[in-house]
């Protein structure tokens, strides 16, 4: 349902407000000095983070970013390439962080929904060391957000994982929404994560969580990738009171069922509505991409509409209105949004 003031928020799933469990569980939070690995609760995040998509150990970090731009660091070296889909979050929306960083660059393959296939990394890889930089890591993005939410089959990644691993590409998996396309897939997260070196999830997308993110993987590199958390600022102290709430919304993960049942709803809708608005076979998870230029009006009557009707939205970017459902909008909230609408 909307906020306490009566705002529907359909911006981002990143705009949850945490639950009064995980409100109480800050307040009660058993804590200690994570940077000496002290912090209890923090520690029983992160065994159950690495658990949960079968990998041997975790390390908490603030941010989706912090947690990409450790696995690239990790993995490569001062001018090296990254491989990657064109629309990838680590390539796109991280700010430049892995040149910056870690001294590298990107090699990019235009794969639809951030479907790489063994033809990408075989063509990327054929010039890669002679003439071209050396490409050491290959980055899924899985399920896929500027794509609208696409999820990458588990059958097509181990296809290109098998593919890179044939020319020693190191993998990392930006599994910021990972249980979002597990529950769309049918699939067990651990499937999905079992063919990369690395896993970094978001506690404070779709899961719910105020903030936080993980970098799963192997133990020797989650202890490089500790070490260089510090680094980077993110060597956390009595960091327990954040992990509490994390570790609600992990154990919570199956809710996120109904988050994409209520995109699907919102998708139909601007559908019958607004025919070749929404591509429907593309609405796979929370996340409900709409061709704005086939909704017939100005935009920004629409979002003068929205605003007095009490509905966040973002602006469109490229010609696409992206809108996200989370736990904090429901029916009622969709409903509302669309008779505001011309």
């Amino acid at each position: 349902m909307a906020f306490s003031d009566g705002i529907a928020d359909f911006r981002s799933d990143t705009v949850t407000r945490p639950t009064a469990a995980m409100r109480k569980a800050m307040a009660e939070a058993e804590v200690g000095d994570d940077v000496y690995s002290d912090d209890p609760t923090v520690n029983l995040l992160e065994e159950e983070s690495a658990e949960a998509v079968g990998k041997e150990a975790a390390v908490f970090v603030p941010s989706g970013t912090m947690g990409n731009q450790l696995a690239v660091m990790t993995q490569t070296r001062p001018g090296d390439e990254v491989l990657c889909d064109e629309g990838a979050h680590v390539r796109n929306v991280e700010r430049g962080a892995a040149s910056a960083l870690s001294g590298v660059a990107f090699r990019t393959v235009p794969a639809e929904g951030g479907r790489i296939t063994p033809g990408d990394v075989e063509a990327a890889m054929a010039l890669a060391g002679r003439f071209f930089p050396a490409i050491r890591l290959m980055v899924w993005e899985n399920s896929h957000n500027l794509s609208g939410g696409r999820v990458v089959p588990k059958e097509l990644m181990e296809a290109t994982n098998e593919a890179a691993r044939r020319h020693g590409l190191s993998i990392h998996l930006d599994g910021a929404r990972i249980f979002n396309a597990a529950l769309a897939l049918g699939v067990p997260a651990t499937e999905l994560a079992a063919g990369a070196d690395t896993v970094q999830f978001c506690f404070s997308k779709g899961l719910g969580a105020p903030i936080g993110s993980v970098l799963c993987g192997p133990a020797d590199l989650i202890a490089e990738a500790r070490h260089l958390r510090k680094r980077l600022g993110g060597g956390m102290r009595q960091v327990g009171v954040i992990a509490a709430p994390a570790r609600i919304a992990l154990a919570e993960r199956a809710r996120l069922v109904e988050d994409h049942a209520l995109a699907r709803s919102l998708a139909e809708a601007f559908a019958a509505r607004y025919p070749g608005s929404v591509d429907l076979d593309t609405v796979e998870t929370n996340i409900v991409n709409v061709d704005v230029a086939k909704l017939g009006v100005p935009y920004p009557e629409i979002a003068d509409r929205l605003a007095a009707a009490g509905v966040l939205v973002n602006a469109p970017f490229g010609g696409i209105w992206r809108l996200v459902t989370h736990r904090d909008v429901d029916q009622a909230d969709v409903d509302r949004l669309l008779a505001a609408l011309p």
